[in-house]
């Protein structure tokens, strides 16, 4: 019989193969990151007015649940509701896509080795 023999020859390892791609395309670098970064802490801010200290680290690539995204870390003492200042806070702003999708506390994994710069822009917010 012929059709068993046939059969046979069609089988494949289909562990080995997919339709579809196992690996995420490359996320591209979020362009205006400082500009997403400032609305973003506009809104993540009690009050945005008064920021000091304020210092960013371009975005570089970090592993996410296993997948690459761009992460931009930032330094700044912010003003508390009633007008005073107390310790500086680090937070790491995740971009998916190019495009800001969360601000975290989760710094020490995201954030270490960051070169930070001065962001003036964060510390002439208003609201």
């Amino acid at each position: 019989m012929l059709l068993p023999a046939v059969l046979a020859a069609c089988q494949t390892d289909l562990a080995n193969t997919s339709v579809f791609p196992t690996d995420d395309p490359p996320q591209p670098f979020p362009a205006n990151y400082k500009p997403e970064i400032l609305a973003f802490m506009r809104t993540y801010l009690n009050n945005p007015v008064g920021v000091r200290e304020a210092s960013i680290a371009e975005p570089v690539l970090r592993e996410i649940g296993g997948r690459q995204f761009y992460v931009s870390c930032l330094h700044f003492t912010p003003r508390e509701t009633d007008g005073s200042y107390k310790a500086m806070r680090e937070r790491a702003a995740i971009f998916v896509n190019g495009r800001g999708d969360r601000v975290s506390d989760r710094t020490n994994e995201f954030c270490a080795g960051a070169v930070y710069a001065p962001f003036p822009e964060l510390e002439k917010m208003a609201r």
